[in-house]
């Protein structure tokens, strides 16, 4: 099974994912090395004239499931994808666009992850998002780790 496209990922994460729509999430870009997810500042917007902390985390969140949802599908891989625990640093507050990318936080562990999760069906990676601005300042990083459970 192919990955989606920037375009069929964006459908997927407004239809099956709510508050992707309601946060105006676009997808910029996807691969299998890093997703790179954009949202406005009007539907994030806090009482500071800044982005919501909620909503940065979440679009970190948003962009590093997104990631391996996409190489899980890539290889044929069917798993239910959920986030076990996650850490969020906030650098600046960000006071319009703001995006995140994604990447494994340690690519070479992909195949002991997919490994694990043929033989055990359950098996545990870290992803990690830095959080900018739309000019591509860092804001902020996310580490989170999640489980695929087959």
């Amino acid at each position: 099974m192919a990955a989606l496209t920037a375009s069929e990922l964006e459908r997927y994460l407004h239809e099956h994912i709510p508050l992707s729509r309601a946060m105006a999430v676009e997808v910029v870009s996807t691969g299998l090395d890093g997703v790179w997810l954009r949202a406005p500042l009007a539907p994030n917007i806090n009482h500071r004239d800044t982005v919501f902390g909620g909503s940065a985390s979440a679009l970190a969140i948003l962009a590093a499931w997104s990631l391996l949802h996409q190489r899980l599908r890539a290889e044929g891989l069917d798993s239910r994808l959920v986030i076990q625990r996650n850490t969020m640093e906030y650098e600046q507050p960000i006071a319009g666009a703001f995006q995140a990318r994604s990447a494994l936080l340690e690519p070479q562990q992909w195949s002991q992850f997919t490994r694990m999760l043929a033989r055990k069906g359950k098996a545990r990676i870290a992803v990690a998002s830095v959080l900018s601005d739309e000019h591509g300042a860092a804001a902020g990083r996310l580490v989170g780790e999640f489980v695929a459970l087959g």
